[in-house]
C-alpha cells in the first residue's frame, strides 16, 4: 500500500474516532463534560454526570466509531489488504478518541476520552464473535463484582492483547496484527491515573455521581 492511502485511511479513521459524542451530549444539557468527573468526555463520566441511559448512548456510539473506522478503511483497499486496513484504522480511531481535534478547535485543547468504548467497537471487526463474548462476559462480571468499569476495562483490554499475540503465534491472524497492541498500550496510558487510583483504593465506583 502506498504510503499516500495509508495517511489517508489513518486521517480518515483519525477523524471518526475524533468525533466528541461525550461532548456533545453533555453540551446539551448544558454541562462542560471536562469539567466535572474525571474530566473526560467518555462514557464511564457521561454516565456518573447524566445517569446510564445518557452513559449507555455514548458508549454505543463510541464504540460504533470503532466499528466504522475499520469497515470504511476496509472498503477502500483489495480483500488482502484489509488487515492491514484494519490494524491503521482501530489504532487511528482510538487516538482520534482520546485526542481529538474536533475538540482542540471547541475547547482549544487537544484531548477527549480514554478509548474504552471505541477499542470495545474494534474488536467486533476482526475477533471471532465466541471470543468477543467470553471477553465481554468477563467485562461485566469485573464490573457486577467490584463496581469498578476501570478495571474491567483494563483487564478486559489486556485479555485482548495477549490474544492478539497468540492468535498470531497460531497463524490465525496476519503478523500485521501486532501492530494492534499499540491499541491497548494507549488505553493503559489514557488510565494511567485509574491505575493510581485503584491501587490506593479511590478509584470511584459504577453509580457514583460526578
Amino acid at each position: 500500500m502506498e504510503i499516500q492511502s495509508v495517511l489517508l485511511l489513518f486521517a480518515t479513521a483519525y477523524l471518526i474516532g475524533a468525533i466528541p459524542v461525550g461532548w456533545v451530549i453533555a453540551k446539551l444539557h448544558g454541562i462542560d463534560v471536562f469539567k466535572i468527573g474525571s474530566g473526560n468526555m467518555g462514557a464511564n463520566n457521561i454516565t456518573r454526570s447524566l445517569g446510564y441511559f445518557w452513559g449507555g448512548l455514548t458508549w454505543l456510539l463510541d464504540s460504533t466509531k470503532g466499528i466504522a473506522a475499520i469497515l470504511l478503511a476496509r472498503s477502500f483497499v483489495p480483500e488482502d489488504q484489509h488487515a492491514f486496513a484494519t490494524v491503521i484504522a482501530a489504532v487511528a480511531a482510538i487516538l482520534g478518541h482520546t485526542y481529538s481535534i474536533w475538540v482542540m478547535l471547541i475547547t482549544g485543547k487537544l484531548r477527549g476520552g480514554k478509548g474504552a468504548a471505541t477499542t470495545i467497537g474494534t474488536w467486533f471487526t476482526f475477533i471471532p464473535p465466541l471470543l468477543v463474548a467470553g471477553i465481554m462476559a468477563i467485562w461485566v462480571v469485573i464490573v457486577v463484582v467490584t463496581r469498578y468499569v476501570s478495571l474491567a476495562v483494563l483487564v478486559t483490554t489486556g485479555l485482548v492483547g495477549l490474544l492478539v499475540v497468540v492468535m498470531v503465534a497460531m497463524g490465525s491472524f496476519a503478523p500485521v496484527y501486532l501492530l494492534y497492541l499499540l491499541v491497548p498500550l494507549i488505553v493503559f496510558y489514557r488510565h494511567r491515573e485509574n491505575i493510581l487510583a485503584l491501587s490506593e483504593g479511590r478509584e470511584r465506583k459504577l453509580g457514583q455521581r460526578a
